[in-house]
Parts: C-alpha cells; sequence; structure tokens
C-alpha cells in the first residue's frame, strides 16, 4: 500500500480501535522512527504495525476483539494455557487486537524460539515446526480462526518468554528446602511495546539475564557443541600418576584426550622439521613439558589442582564426553535462570559456591574477596540457601547440633566413658545447666545436650558468622585448616568452613558501619560473644556445577550432590 495520511489523521483513526489506546501511549517510543520529517505524514497503520489494515468502520475491529475474548475463554476453561502464561494481560493491553497477523513477524517468532538452542533450552517445546503452516492455513479461516492462531503464538511466546526469565523448571520441586527468588512476572508493556516495533528478537533479550555469567556459560554451550563428538580412546586406570618425564604408550591416550576437548598442537609436529622451536621430542609416548602444560589447563577448567600430574581425578575429567558437559551446562544455565534475581543484587554480598568449594564477597565498593572453604560431605550436604548475615559470634562455644551428637558423639560415649572429659564436652541440659555425665543413660540420654566451651581445640575456632535459616547452618573458622588444601573439600557435617575468616570477618564489620575492633574482642576472656551487623547483608548459598572463574573461563566441577540428574530430567520434559 503506497497511500499516505496525515499524523494528525493517523492518530484520528487509530483511536476508534481496540489497540489504539496502546498504540497511541506509544506513539513517543514509535515517531522517530516512523515519521517523514519532509512532509510530516505517516505510513499506513499496515504497514507501520504489520497488523491487518484498518477497515473502513469499526465493525472489523469489534470482531476481532469479540473473537479474542471468546478463544480465550474458551482456551482458559479447557486449562489449555498455564497459569504462568498471563496471555489474558497480554491481548487486555492490546485492546484484544491481534498480533501475529503479519507472515514476516511470525518468521521473526519462529527465528528467536529457534535460537533458544543457545540457552540450553528444547525449542521443541515452543511448537516451532508448525508455527509458519499453521498460520498459513490461518489466513483462509474466519476472524475466530485467526484469533484462536494468534493466541497460540502468543502462548508459545510467552511461555518462551518466562522459560528465559524465569527458567523452565520450579526450583521448589527440585531442590530441597528452597528458600530462592521466586519467578517475576514478564514485563508485559515492554513486550508488547517491542512487538509493536516489530523487534521480536528485542523482547527475547529483554528478559534474557545478561549477567556476565550467564553469556560466558551461553558462549561456552556454544564452544562445547562445536567440537568433534568423534570417539577417542579412554585415559586408562593407572597405578602410578603420569606426570613430565614418563614415556609410555598411554602418554599417546592423554594427547588424544586432551586433544578431544579441545587442546591442540599435541598431535603434529616434528623436532627435525622445526629446531629453531626447541621441541623436545616427536615422540608421541613421551611426556613433555608443552603437554605438561596443557594438563594443567586442564585442570584448571576443571578445578583441580594443577601440578600437571595426571591422577585419579584429572582421569575422571579426561574421560568425561563432551555430551556430558553440553548437559552440565544446559543444567547451570537454568540454575542461572533462577538465580537472576540473586545477581542483581547491588553490594554488598556474600554469597558461597558449594561445588566450587569457594566464597566470593563483594564489598560495597565493588572490590571481591575469595577465599577457599570446606563444605558438607556427601551424606550431609550443604543446603542452598538465602538469608541476611545478623551477627558474628567470637570465641564461640559448640553446642552439637543433633544429627552430629546422634551419629557421632553417642556411640563413642557408649563405647568410651571418659570420651567426652577427654574432649572437653559438658553435658547441660535445655536450659543450659550442667549435669554429670556419669549420671546419665547413655543408651537413653532423654533431653541432654553437649558442648564444648570456646578454645584451641574447639571445632568452630575463634569465629561464626550467623544467618537465619531453618538448617542451623553458619560459616566458621576451624582449627583443622590443612583441609582447605585438599583438592574435594566437602568434608564438613552441613556447615561452612571459611578460610582467613578473620579478615572476612573485619570486612563485614567494617562495611556494616560497626566500630566493633575484631582483635580486642577475640583476646576477650569471654566466650559467646554476640557482635551485631548494623546493616545486614544478603548471602546466598549455591550449587553450580559448571561456572565461570573470576576471568570469564568457565570451570566444571565434580556433581558432590548428585543434583544435575534431576534439573537435567525435569528441563527434557515438555512443559
Amino acid at each position: 500500500m503506497n497511500e499516505k495520511i496525515s499524523l494528525k489523521h493517523w492518530v484520528s483513526s487509530i483511536s476508534r480501535w481496540p489497540l489504539g489506546m496502546v498504540l497511541t501511549a506509544s506513539i513517543s517510543v514509535m515517531l522517530p522512527a516512523m515519521a517523514d520529517k519532509k512532509d510530516g505524514v505517516m505510513p499506513t497503520f499496515a504497514d507501520s504495525l504489520l497488523l491487518e489494515p484498518a477497515q473502513p468502520a469499526t465493525q472489523a475491529g469489534v470482531a476481532e476483539s469479540e473473537a479474542v475474548r471468546a478463544v480465550l475463554a474458551q482456551k482458559s476453561a479447557g486449562e489449555n494455557v498455564a497459569a504462568d502464561q498471563p496471555l489474558d494481560v497480554f491481548y487486555a493491553q492490546l485492546g484484544n487486537a491481534l498480533v501475529w497477523q503479519s507472515e514476516r513477524r511470525v518468521n521473526a517468532l519462529v527465528e528467536a524460539l529457534s535460537e533458544l538452542t543457545g540457552d540450553g533450552l528444547t525449542v521443541e517445546d515452543y511448537a516451532i515446526d508448525k508455527l509458519l503452516s499453521d498460520y498459513k492455513a490461518s489466513r483462509a479461516a474466519d476472524v475466530a480462526g485467526k484469533a484462536d492462531f494468534d493466541i497460540d503464538a502468543t502462548h508459545q511466546l510467552l511461555k518462551a518468554l518466562t522459560h528465559l526469565q524465569n527458567g523452565k523448571t520450579d526450583p521448589r520441586r527440585l531442590v530441597p528446602d528452597w528458600d530462592g527468588p521466586e519467578g517475576s512476572p514478564l514485563p508485559m508493556a515492554d513486550i508488547i511495546q517491542r512487538l509493536l516495533a516489530d523487534d521480536v528478537a528485542g523482547a527475547f533479550e529483554r528478559v534474557r539475564p545478561g549477567q556476565a555469567h550467564y553469556q560466558a556459560l551461553r558462549q561456552a554451550l556454544a564452544e562445547y557443541r562445536a567440537m568433534d563428538q568423534a570417539s577417542v580412546a579412554f585415559f586408562p586406570p593407572r597405578d602410578e600418576a603420569l606426570r613430565q618425564g614418563d614415556r609410555h604408550p598411554d602418554v599417546m591416550t592423554l594427547r588424544q584426550r586432551l586433544t578431544y576437548w579441545g587442546a591442540t598442537g599435541l598431535l603434529t609436529g616434528q623436532v627435525e622439521a622445526y629446531p629453531a622451536l626447541g621441541l623436545e621430542s616427536n615422540d608421541p609416548e613421551f611426556f613433555d613439558s608443552e603437554l605438561e602444560g596443557a594438563v594443567k589447563r586442564f585442570q584448571r577448567r576443571h578445578l583441580l589442582k594443577d601440578d600437571g600430574v595426571v591422577g585419579r581425578n584429572t582421569r575422571e575429567a579426561l574421560n568425561a564426553s563432551i555430551a556430558s558437559r553440553i548437559d552440565q551446562l544446559r543444567v547451570n544455565l537454568e540454575r542461572a535462570r533462577w538465580l537472576a534475581p540473586v545477581f542483581e543484587q547491588q553490594p554488598p554480598r556474600l554469597w558461597v559456591d558449594l561445588a566450587g568449594y569457594s566464597l566470593i564477597y563483594v564489598r560495597p565498593s565493588g572490590e571481591r574477596w575469595q577465599s577457599r572453604v570446606v563444605v558438607g560431605s556427601a551424606g550431609r550436604e550443604t543446603p542452598v540457601i538465602h538469608s541476611r548475615l545478623t551477627h558474628l559470634t567470637i570465641n564461640p562455644s559448640w553446642t552439637l547440633p543433633p544429627t552430629i551428637m546422634r551419629e557421632d558423639i553417642l556411640p563413642q560415649v557408649r563405647r568410651d566413658p571418659d570420651y567426652l572429659e577427654r574432649r572437653n564436652m559438658q553435658v547441660i541440659d535445655y536450659s543450659g545447666q550442667p549435669l554429670a555425665a556419669s549420671e546419665i543413660d547413655w543408651e537413653s540420654p532423654g533431653d541432654i545436650m553437649i558442648r564444648q566451651p570456646a578454645g584451641s581445640a574447639n571445632p568452630l575456632g575463634g569465629i561464626v558468622i550467623r544467618f537465619p535459616n531453618s538448617e542451623m547452618i553458619y560459616l566458621h573458622d576451624t582449627p583443622s585448616r590443612s583441609l582447605f588444601g585438599r583438592e574435594r573439600r566437602a568434608l564438613s557435617s552441613g556447615c561452612v568452613r571459611v578460610e582467613g575468616v578473620d579478615e572476612l570477618a573485619k570486612k563485614l564489620l567494617e562495611d556494616s558501619g560497626s566500630r566493633q575492633g575484631l582483635q580486642t574482642l577475640k583476646r576477650s576472656s569471654r566466650s559467646d560473644i554476640q557482635v551485631n551487623l548494623p546493616e545486614q547483608i544478603p548471602v546466598a548459598l549455591h550449587y553450580l556445577t559448571a561456572w565461570p572463574d573470576v576471568d570469564g573461563e568457565v570451570t566444571f566441577r565434580a556433581d558432590i550432590y548428585q543434583r544435575d540428574s534431576r534439573i537435567l530430567t525435569a528441563l527434557d520434559q515438555d512443559r
């Protein structure tokens, strides 16, 4: 259509349409791209918005609006639309006008949906294989048929946008006692504005998590999908580790496995052909320094000790498949969508990366303080928690949690009546009054607690950092500091031991506005000194088995609590 209308007449015309109020409100955004600066005229309504051309009277618009309402009511009554896909809100903001009545716009929707594979989502969930054919079939239908297709297409759009913004799966069903953020409502007005501006891709970008870690995970997913997944021999079990200087047929297999994972230059090159490079050997079964460097890079990417020695843990990582890493990335992209609101919080904030055995504290200035941690063992998992740091306990005594008392201490006491005395542990009742251990029936001890006073042997060390939660979890010091040097540190009974906790406590006091002097308090002869943080600081304990390091390179971690498979199964189910 080539006819043009004046701006005044165009605005007057659209106000008679069910869509008019939304479009009139959007004029300030759309005019710069639509106006003809030479003669002050506008393109036609259909040319500009790719909606159906305006009719001479309002009857077509009224019929369209009524058809949309009728189809929405029918689908709602038939429960064909999930509760988290607010179709009625979408169409109400559009005045019940049809949106997907242009092949170009439907094609743009199909293209945007197909891009969701890069987010680890399953594009078949959004019926992209039939959207275009259904659109073409609807062209011959009456207004009710057109409305039916339009609403189905919008349903797929809103479902996809919800999955992209909040995650496809429900963490409350997959993570025990999930207390993290719930899904946020879609920014409907922004989405509609982009659709009306023919920016379907922009509607997806509007809700896609924008944090750097999410982009790094997407990039890693693309890289791993591009890798050659041809079959390569597994690195075999060995009685002894393989290291630089060794010569063995397994070295050739090591070169092949590292090449499978993307390393280059390990299977080619001749010493005599490149004398200036100083190559050590052209023997593929010799473990040279170049190969050691490749092993160290691989170990760093898999959160292993980067010593260049190929032991059991490195062998296990080498023998994983590219397909398993792709699955791991998809699972953690889903977790990243769940946690997007957490990472949008302004500093200060503290989070514990459980599977990464690390703690990261982001100070108000943006400075990052990072430390190694020991977390719960596979039998006593540290839970996912979202809370706020409230106070510190200096020179803490330790009241044994029920699980530790029941499973660890009582069996010891039953075997050795002097066990508590040697460990400087006291028996108390629920009011804190001491009881004589010799008078307790340890086969049925009743309502008692066991407490260990503050001191060098106390497993909580000198500081506990506390936050409200239902699992009695806290961060604390430890006298067993050699454990921080271990490669895998899932060793505690659930609480989190922090390396350098004194330094962390000082920063928390300073950043929360406290004037308390930590060292003065620690030198006190008093125990269980409670120090409130004037400003409570957000804390989150996350379980992430693939996540970028400080340099943005994604690292893979062992699934120590075996939580990935459940999420992957849910992610692959149609919803």
